[in-house]
């Protein structure tokens, strides 16, 4: 088990946590945002005072990677770069709709033979989704969704559904389909970070710190063309 500072910004919320030996031990969160520039330094100052005043080795930095708000993802990228470059810690990506699994899977809100539908809003009627067994097996990948009602069809069809995070509510009357449920109040959290981040530690999934990216610009990237990269 480590020590973790965890970071989300990739919605309007801000928070931070730091988790050690697998507790949640320091946490703080700011839902009137969009507020990243001003209150994320912030935080990570209290987190990093918390942690040396309780002489707690630092072991790495966990980020929210995406997808989600491209100026809140770049300033969770680069603050949680200068902490590992300051503390010469690893950093960790945790990719945001696998972390909003995590609150509904802990409070098992959910039947066993069900699958998970993470959104984030992406206006209009798009979303980006992902869907996940309950052991958090990818069954899709992450798409940019226009959400119509034979969308999510394939998998309805099999049995339940959950859709929850920033961009399911609005998608439901299009959905409208027996075996989909609605999972309200559900979203990407710092607290909820360190289950995946210690998973990646023990299986040594570490980012490099100089070209690590979050999920926009590698999207972003992709699709320059060649004679301007």
């Amino acid at each position: 088990m480590s020590c973790i500072l965890n970071i989300d910004t990739s919605t309007e919320v801000c928070s931070v946590a730091v988790s050690n030996e697998a507790e949640l031990i320091f946490n703080q969160e700011d839902h009137s945002g969009p507020n990243h520039a001003e209150r994320l330094g912030v935080f990570v100052d209290e987190a990093l005072s918390f942690i040396d005043n309780h002489a707690i080795p630092l072991d790495a930095v966990a980020v929210s990677c995406g997808p989600g708000s491209y100026t809140g993802l770049r300033i969770g990228t680069s603050m949680a770069k200068g902490i590992c470059y300051g503390r010469g810690v690893k950093l960790i990506a945790v990719p945001t709709l696998e972390l909003l699994c995590v609150p509904v899977l802990l409070e098992e809100r959910v039947s066993e033979d069900a699958l998970l539908c993470p959104m984030l809003d992406a206006r209009r009627m798009e979303v980006y989704a992902q869907v996940f067994d309950r052991s958090l097996r990818e069954q899709r990948p992450i798409q940019a969704d226009v959400v119509t009602a034979d969308t999510y069809k394939e998998f309805l069809d099999r049995g339940p559904v959950y859709f929850f995070g920033p961009g399911a509510a609005k998608c439901m009357p299009t959905i409208s389909h027996p075996n989909a449920h609605l999972i309200e109040d559900v979203e990407p959290l710092a607290k909820n970070m360190f289950p995946l981040a210690e998973k990646r530690i023990a299986q040594e999934r570490f980012e490099d710190v100089a070209y690590f990216v979050p999920f926009y610009l590698k999207d972003f990237v992709a699709k320059l063309p060649k004679k301007l990269l």
